[in-house]
């Protein structure tokens, strides 16, 4: 097996996160899904912007997302995602390249238009998430790059994307080719309701070994084990992954590895400003010291730390010196 080129290489949504601060009525009248990720068409997109107050535009998408925490973090990452040959696709691309991630995939001509994510944020930090996948949707695997893939320690998956028919059989074909080549799969379950419409694939992708590292939160853990209780999903799953980390918001995070057991608190936040990018930034973190062979406590530790900084401002991506933050706090 050939040294690495890259730490991780992710294939995720390519969207322009579109962020607003709103009251609970505003949730009430556009009758959302408070808290959750609903998929939206392209004509509700625009309705809901043009019901959005002032709003700031930031690159997101949940695998692009950790890999901006990765590369704040020093680690070599690459993306594989599609927009469209548009503007929102333009601010995408520059945005990745500028965070120092290498992001080479083709934009799709024509329509639909690069996909976005509108987010409600209410005085308690909560978002609600309305997503456009755009052209996104359409990545076909004949868009991959075989021999990146390939290159990359790790390959990191979001659930998200599963739902559209061409990425999830480019996400197979990687998950062959990442395999192949020695390396390690680290997938992301996203939302429950992914796991509502797709936990039969997931489940069958556990039992088949072909996951390295699973990325839960609680509410995702009983979906996919049917546990209500948190210790009986953990347990009904973690002898089936190699690594299984398990996020539970303000009581923090459970990860075993090879039957090491971890656990650790959440990191203390002055003020929740908006909980937009958590999950993807605990992943960050956590991955950053998996990746550079840390004690799984540690790990852990700086998920923690990855997730406290995102939720203390706007937006799903790190604004602190995250190198700087994690030596003072670890």
């Amino acid at each position: 097996m050939s040294e690495p080129r890259y730490d991780v290489i992710a294939i995720g949504n390519a969207v322009v996160d579109v962020i607003a601060s709103c009251d609970e009525s505003l949730i009430e009248e556009l009758q959302l899904n408070r808290g959750g990720m609903t998929l939206i068409d392209e004509a509700r997109a625009d309705e809901l912007y043009e019901a959005m107050p002032p709003a700031r535009e930031v690159s997101g998408g949940s695998a692009a997302n950790t890999l901006a925490g990765l590369s704040t973090l020093g680690l070599q990452c690459a993306f594989i995602g599609q927009v469209a040959d548009d503007q929102l696709g333009k601010v995408f691309r520059h945005d990745m390249r500028a965070t120092g991630i290498d992001f080479d995939t083709p934009a799709r001509e024509g329509e639909p238009a690069t996909g976005r994510v509108l987010i409600f944020v209410t005085p308690d930090g909560e978002r609600t998430m309305n997503t456009f996948l755009g052209a996104g949707q359409y990545l076909p695997a004949a868009a991959l790059d075989e021999e990146l893939i390939a290159s990359a320690a790790i390959l990191y998956l979001e659930g998200y994307l599963w739902d559209p028919e061409e990425p999830r059989r480019a996400m197979r074909r990687a998950i062959e080719v990442a395999r192949a080549a020695g390396r390690k799969v680290a997938f992301t379950a996203s939302e429950s309701f992914v796991i509502d419409r797709h936990g039969d694939d997931f489940r069958a992708m556990i039992d088949d070994g072909l996951i390295d590292i699973l990325f839960v939160n609680e509410s995702e853990l009983a979906t996919l084990t049917g546990e209500a209780n948190f210790e009986a999903g953990f347990d009904a799953i973690s002898p089936k992954v190699p690594v299984l980390v398990a996020t539970r918001s303000e009581k923090g995070a459970v990860a075993d590895a090879h039957g090491e057991r971890a656990v650790v608190a959440a990191a203390p936040v002055p003020k929740v400003v908006d909980t937009t990018g958590a999950g993807d930034q605990f992943a960050a973190g956590f991955l950053a010291g998996y990746a550079r062979g840390e004690p799984l406590a540690q790990c852990l530790k700086r998920g923690a730390i990855a997730a406290a900084e995102v939720i203390s401002h706007y937006g799903p991506r790190p604004e602190a010196d995250m190198q700087a933050l994690m030596a003072e706090r670890l």
